[in-house]
């Protein structure tokens, strides 16, 4: 994915900051596991991953930056799902 797409999307949160919590957990939420073991020791997500979910999403079209941030909107209006109580005993 081109940089710019990646600042592009940069920006759009960091204009919302109702989201800042929402992308920084949806980004540990996808990282690789045990990112912190391997370059560049950021929380990305696996580049193959990614690969096949613009793919599936897009097709040959460019991602759109304002897709990720009406996931994020989602993901903020869902909230946390561990914090829901369940069923009771």
């Amino acid at each position: 994915m081109a940089p710019s797409f990646w600042f592009r999307v940069a920006m759009s949160v960091l204009a919302r900051p109702h989201l800042w919590a929402t992308a920084i957990r949806q980004a540990g939420r996808l990282a690789r596991p045990q990112w912190w073991r391997r370059a560049p020791f950021l929380p990305l997500p696996d580049a193959e991953y990614l690969q096949f979910r613009f793919e599936t999403q897009y097709g040959d079209a460019p991602p759109v930056p304002d897709d990720v941030v009406l996931y994020l909107e989602w993901c903020h209006q869902m909230g946390n799902p561990r914090s829901t109580p369940g069923p009771r005993r």
